[in-house]
């Protein structure tokens, strides 16, 4: 099955049919038919605006577990599709979009739409080394890792624009 196809119903099924796959799929917002990382990122910035109440290093350790919990879903959630990293595995735009929106936390409203245009910029673009890495790691570290360096493009790019506005 090519990572770019739309899933079948008993896929769907496979998928949900565990916690892994509801969180690997972001809660269904990964199961559109077309973007499903775009709306997987929009799905993004509704538990972030929960997260953004909190501290700069609480931030960080939510980033980090949902990390680390991201790996082994989108590999458990990987291996019931048969594909290492299909479209509908969107945790890592989860991720990707929290880091993108670290500046965000201590800066006026618009830099939330910023912040989600830089960081979808930098995943479909994938500039090195974002490129390198989506194509040679595999399994769930290599669905979230190319996400998180995508973030962290976003996240500098965002806070230069927010020091120079």
């Amino acid at each position: 099955m090519s990572e770019r196809t739309v899933l079948t119903p008993a896929q769907r099924r496979a998928l949900l049919s565990t916690p892994a796959g509801w969180l690997a799929c972001g809660f269904g917002s990964g199961l559109t038919p077309v973007a499903q990382g775009t709306f997987g990122s929009l799905a993004a910035i509704l538990p972030w605006l929960l997260l953004r109440h909190l501290s700069l290093p609480l931030n960080g350790v939510v980033i980090v577990i949902g990390f680390i919990i991201g790996v082994r879903a989108c590999d458990v959630a990987g291996r019931r599709l048969g594909v290492d990293d299909h479209r509908s595995l969107v945790w890592d735009e989860f991720i990707g979009q929290w880091i993108a929106l670290l500046p965000a936390l201590v800066a006026p409203w618009w830099a939330v739409a910023i912040g989600f245009l830089l960081f979808r910029l930098f995943d479909v673009w994938k500039p090195w080394p974002i490129r390198y890495l989506d194509r040679h790691l595999k399994g769930g570290l290599g669905v979230m890792v190319d996400d998180v360096v995508a973030g962290c493009f976003a996240a500098l790019m965002l806070a230069a624009l927010l020091t120079w506005a």
